[in-house]
């Protein structure tokens, strides 16, 4: 009687006896070893190239497993938002004395009083504006930075600064850095999923999601609810069966010609991106497939409008980061606007900022409030960190000749809310205008290192060689901001 093994290429090597002895010689060692490693902070984060996204333990005990970004592109403007400045009611149509008599794009004109009314919310009685009511009724649980300053005034490479912590290409983003630290608890899903906004990708493009100098394997995928992954089926008239057969071959002589080529880690690490992709093949239409989520869900989250296709597609991509988180996905960058397009787009309110905010506030406010409330009621909050942020600010005068505000990158808003945060706090303060950060003034090097910290890392101890320097995504920058930590 003859007997089918399916077994895995490490099963069939440990069916070898002098290869099951070698092994197992020295794995209560290994074990052990890790372990004293691991109490005494001293285990690097390094990674085995045929196993990328294999689980890695941070430096120091993590508050977050898990980050989801939402990242409002376009510079969505803090006086209309988050920053309420009563001063800048009482003196519009003021000139700004000793202000800039030109901006980024042109004249400066005379200030202008916020575009929506503030009113308070929650126990704090914190003044937000009533453009996002859905998100203002949850202050009590955000903690607000509204001291945070760009190095750039444009919005390609201020979209890099924030996500990469550089203005030039070429440099890892967050998520790059993240998922080359820890690794995923997910083997079927990638560990970094960027969720591109219905409307179309960000000025920055792919350098928000990009691996730089890392190993490409760390490079976001990006995806969406209306817009999969391509080519991840195998086409028509292929027999299943056969399929698995190719690629069960396809796996035995890869391994055969690994083992033939010792230490080459850029083989290692191709090859497990291909077997990645083929377990995509039933995990990603799973994850994707929304037509499984309750009624009652869907309307929460905005995502059944039909008079609001944008909308309810945002909402969709809301969903989809929700799911993923649950299947361990460590880090989902989820954005809200796309690129330049005079801000009919995005948020680059310049000429109409409040005619085209009344667009983007509906689209963001609802489903960005329902993703945080719906991970609340599943328990994942108090393991997933969410941050709200943008890519710098807004004048708080408006241009000449116009109805909206120009670039702003000398203070802004960005608020943290779920794990590891203090809520219900705000920490630094614009001045009485708005206009730049004065009070513990921050850099977006300083967000990105709390976000690390959160996670279990040190940012200044996360770096890569790379042509003679050691680079980390905060450069030589970076604080932790403490305050608004529980």
């Amino acid at each position: 009687m003859t007997t089918k093994h399916n077994s895995t290429i490490q099963g069939g090597r440990l069916l070898n006896r002098r290869d099951f002895f070698a092994r197992t010689s020295t794995g209560l060692g290994s074990i052990a070893l890790t372990s004293l490693l691991a109490n005494q902070g001293l285990l690097a984060a390094s990674y085995d190239p045929s196993r990328p996204h294999a689980p890695r333990l941070a430096r120091h005990a993590a508050k977050a497993k898990n980050v989801i970004v939402i990242f409002c592109a376009g510079a969505c403007s803090q006086l209309e938002t988050w920053d309420y400045k009563p001063e800048l009611i009482r003196r519009d149509g003021q000139p700004l004395k000793d202000g800039p008599a030109v901006t980024f794009q042109g004249p400066s004109g005379n200030l202008a009083r916020p575009q929506y009314a503030f009113r308070p919310y929650g126990q704090t009685g914190k003044m937000i504006s009533d453009m996002v009511p859905h998100l203002a009724a949850m202050t009590d649980d955000f903690a607000f930075v509204h001291s945070l300053t760009s190095k750039s005034n444009t919005h390609g490479p201020a979209e890099n600064y924030l996500s990469t912590g550089n203005v030039l290409d070429g440099f890892p983003s967050m998520g790059a850095w993240i998922t080359y630290a820890l690794g995923s608890e997910n083997e079927d899903l990638p560990a970094f999923v960027a969720i591109p906004d219905p409307r179309g990708v960000p000025q920055a493009s792919v350098n928000n999601w990009g691996p730089g100098f890392l190993p490409a394997v760390f490079q976001g995928t990006p995806f969406s609810a209306t817009r999969p992954i391509g080519n991840l089926q195998p086409p028509p008239g292929i027999n299943p069966a056969a399929d698995r057969a190719a690629r069960d071959l396809l796996e035995r002589l890869n391994a055969e010609h690994l083992r033939r080529n010792p230490g080459d880690e850029n083989l290692a690490a191709r090859i497990a991106s291909y077997e990645l992709a083929a377990r995509m093949q039933l995990s990603v239409p799973e994850i994707s497939d929304l037509t499984r989520e309750p009624k009652h869900i869907l309307s929460m989250y905005g995502a059944d409008q039909t008079a609001n296709e944008t909308k309810a597609g945002y909402a969709r991509n809301c969903i989809l980061a929700r799911r993923l988180i649950e299947r361990g996905v460590r880090f989902v960058q989820l954005f809200n606007g796309a690129y330049a397009s005079g801000g009919k787009l995005n948020w680059d309110g310049h000429q109409k900022l409040r005619e085209q905010y009344d667009i983007h506030g509906e689209i963001m406010d609802q489903p960005s409030a329902a993703l945080i409330r719906d991970l609340k009621q599943r328990g994942l909050l108090k393991d997933t960190l969410v941050v709200w942020c943008t890519e710098f600010g807004r004048m708080p005068m408006f241009q000449k000749g116009a109805q909206g505000r120009d670039h702003n990158p000398g203070g802004f808003t960005a608020w943290l809310t779920g794990a590891g945060i203090r809520p219900g706090v705000s920490f630094g303060a614009t001045d009485e205008l708005g206009f730049k950060a004065v009070e513990d003034v921050l850099m977006v090097h300083d967000l990105n290192a709390t976000i690390l910290h959160l996670l279990g890392l040190d940012h200044e101890r996360l770096t890569v060689r790379h042509n003679g320097f050691d680079r980390r995504l905060t450069d030589v920058h970076g604080h932790v901001i403490r305050p608004i930590l529980a």
